[in-house]
């Protein structure tokens, strides 16, 4: 059982986690100001800013040391590359949902992410299910039908990003390596896909949006900071608290995001969505009772 945080420490756990989270669920704004600027550009810039700035993060808090301890190990080198293309191809369809006004469809996938994760555990490390874990997946799955149903097809944007986040957990958590420490290694990996994919647009001439305009400039360099800033205070509360507490604030960014989606973007949300999320809600709650009486 984990130890209880004492009083200071749990008051400023509790800002931090909802720095976080809240930060999580307001990057679409940030995205959506970036609707002009093509979705590969977008996301090279993404990475490569990420990469300058995670790199000047670690050499102030003077811990370039554990990065280069990182950089030693083969095992943990490939492992990481390996996490790399999933946080890729996570941010990649995010990014695209956020561009095609499916908010509603991307706070989805980070709904059932902890679900997907469940069942992994079950593929994967062959894990037997506790009996509310079960109606928990039951549930969500169900409602995934209900969607499916309604979307004439797959909800493939919602399920990509559940299932690549849970794979990326999946591998971070064998490699034992710290969130900032693992992304930077994570970003290296992807800047010379970035870099090579700007310098073949700029070889093709192909109009690009940085130093366009002093606006499209500020907004793809800061790209970097706006990646890294929820994940710094994710950090400080997960040195804070306990986990079976930080998890209640999981739900807080997709929370954010639907209602983001319905109340500000006007994304369509019908009856069939009423009915689905219902079902994945209730299935959340049978997760967080399991994890509680776990913990």
């Amino acid at each position: 059982m984990e130890p209880a945080p004492n009083q200071p420490e749990s008051r400023s756990g509790m800002f931090f986690a909802l720095a976080a989270y809240i930060l999580w669920g307001l990057l679409p704004i940030y995205w959506k100001a970036l609707h002009g600027i093509p979705l590969g550009e977008a996301l090279a810039h993404r990475v490569i800013w990420s990469a300058v700035t995670i790199l000047l993060l670690l050499a102030a808090l003077r811990r370039l040391p554990d990065f280069l301890r990182v950089l030693k190990d083969p095992r943990k080198r490939m492992l990481l590359g390996l996490s790399a293309v999933l946080i890729g191809c996570n941010w990649s369809i995010y990014i695209l949902a956020v561009y095609r006004g499916e908010l509603v469809q991307a706070s989805l996938g980070y709904y059932i992410n902890p679900l997907m994760s469940v069942g992994m555990g079950v593929v994967i490390l062959r894990e037997r299910l506790s009996p509310l874990q079960i109606a928990a997946v039951a549930l969500a799955g169900l409602g995934v039908v209900i969607l499916t149903v309604n979307h004439q097809g797959l909800p493939w944007m919602a399920l990509g990003l559940a299932l690549s986040f849970a794979l990326y957990g999946y591998v971070k958590k064998r490699l034992g390596v710290d969130s900032l420490t693992g992304l930077a290694m994570e970003t290296l990996w992807l800047a010379p896909v970035a870099a090579g994919y700007l310098a073949w647009l700029a070889w093709s001439h192909v109009p690009q949006a940085f130093a366009s305009t002093p606006g499209s400039t500020a907004l793809l360099v800061g790209a970097g900071a706006i990646t890294l800033a929820p994940l710094f205070f994710f950090n400080g509360a997960a040195r804070r608290l306990p986990l079976s507490t930080l998890g209640f604030y999981q739900y807080l960014s997709p929370s954010i995001q639907l209602a983001m989606a319905v109340l500000w973007f006007h994304e369509p949300f019908t009856r069939l969505h009423g009915m689905a999320f219902g079902l994945i809600w209730a299935a959340l709650g049978l997760y967080t009772c399991d994890a509680i009486r776990k913990a």
